[in-house]
C-alpha cells in the first residue's frame, strides 16, 4: 500500500549531510514540525548546527563514502532513541562537488574510483537499501528523500562528473517508484537549483564560486528547499508518490519533473502477468526481510 500522507510529527529522522546547508535547515524544520527525534550523520557540524543538538537531535560522525559507517546508522538510532527505535524518514543529503584530488577532468582518480560518485550517487542508493531493510524488518512504512539537483536532469560541460552523479540518483529514484506500491517505502528526490549554502559560499568553494560567477541574488535559501522537502514527505494532497522528482529554483519555483518508467503497459491482464513475473525476484527478497525482527 502506498505511503500517502506522512506527517513529520512524531517521526524519527536520519539526515546525512545535516551538519550544514539545506539539510541543517531541514533538521530545524523537522523539529519545529514536532519530529520525535533527528540523527544528524555528517563528518562535522558547523557551529550553528552544534546549537541544534539536544536530547532530540543527536550527532553521529559519519563518512558517507564508507559503507561500514552507513551500516552503523540503524544501531546509532537505537542508541540515541531507544533499543527498539527504527527511523521512519531518511534524508540522503550529503553531497560534494568533484574534488581535484579525485577528478575526471584532471585525471587524478585512484584505484578506489571517483570520490564524488561514491558520495553523491552510491551513498543515497546504499542508504535507501538500509532504510528499506530496517523498516521492512519491523513492518512499518518509510520515506527516503534523496537530495539531487537540477543537474540530475540537465547536462553541463564544466560539471560533467557532478551531473553524472546526480543523473545516477535521478534514475535510481524513478526506478524505485514501485517500492511505494509494493512495500510502503516511498523513495523521492528533490532537485534544487542554485542554493545559498556552504557548498557555494564556504572557504573551500571560492574557486568554484568564481568560475560559475555565483551571485546570492540568483540563489534560493536553504530554508526554501527544506520547505519543499517537507511538502514531498508529508504529501497531504497526494502529489508526490514514490519516484517523484521535484525541482525548486529561483527561476522556475517548484517544478515537478516527469518520472516515466521504462515500460508503460496497457493495463491488460497479460501485461500485469508479465510485470508480476519481472518484479517477482525483487518482491521475494523484500518478503524475506519483512517482519524479520517481529
Amino acid at each position: 500500500m502506498p505511503v500517502g500522507h506522512f506527517p513529520l510529527e512524531d517521526k524519527l529522522i536520519v539526515v546525512t549531510g545535516g551538519g550544514s546547508g539545506i539539510c541543517l535547515a531541514f533538521v530545524r524544520l523537522a523539529m519545529e514540525s514536532g519530529a520525535r527525534g533527528v540523527l544528524i550523520c555528517d563528518l562535522k557540524l558547523l557551529p550553528e548546527a552544534e546549537n541544534t543538538l539536544s536530547d532530540k537531535v543527536r550527532f553521529m560522525k559519519c563518512d558517507v563514502s564508507s559503507w561500514s559507517n552507513l551500516e552503523a546508522i540503524p544501531s546509532k538510532v537505537q542508541q540515541a532513541f531507544g533499543p527498539n527505535a527504527v527511523a521512519d524518514i531518511y534524508i540522503a543529503g550529503a553531497a560534494i562537488f568533484e574534488p581535484e584530488w579525485s577528478s575526471w577532468l584532471y585525471d587524478t582518480e585512484n584505484q578506489g574510483g571517483y570520490h564524488a560518485m561514491r558520495v553523491n550517487a552510491e551513498h543515497p542508493m546504499k542508504l535507501t537499501r538500509i532504510a528499506m531493510r530496517s523498516c521492512l524488518s519491523v513492518n512499518k512504512p518509510c520515506v527516503v528523500l534523496i537530495l539531487s539537483s537540477v543537474a540530475g536532469v540537465y547536462g553541463g560541460y564544466a560539471t560533467a562528473m557532478y551531473c553524472a552523479t546526480k543523473h545516477a540518483i535521478t534514475g535510481f529514484t524513478k526506478s524505485m517508484a514501485q517500492a511505494d506500491v509494493d512495500e510502503s517505502c516511498k523513495i523521492v528526490a528533490i532537485l534544487p537549483g542554485q542554493v545559498s549554502t556552504p557548498l557555494w559560499t564556504g572557504p573551500a568553494a571560492k574557486k568554484v564560486a568564481a568560475q560559475f560567477q555565483y551571485r546570492e541574488k540568483n540563489s534560493i535559501s536553504a530554508e526554501e528547499v527544506a520547505e519543499a522537502m517537507k511538502e514531498m514527505i508529508e504529501d497531504e494532497e497526494g502529489r508526490y508518490p514514490g519516484g517523484s522528482l521535484l525541482g525548486v529554483s529561483k527561476e522556475k519555483g517548484r517544478e515537478l519533473f516527469e518520472s516515466l518508467q521504462g515500460i508503460v503497459g496497457d493495463g491488460s491482464a497479460a501485461f500485469r502477468r508479465w510485470e508480476d513475473g519481472v518484479f517477482e525476484p525483487v518482491r521475494e527478497v523484500f518478503r524475506r526481510e519483512r517482519g524479520a525482527r517481529l
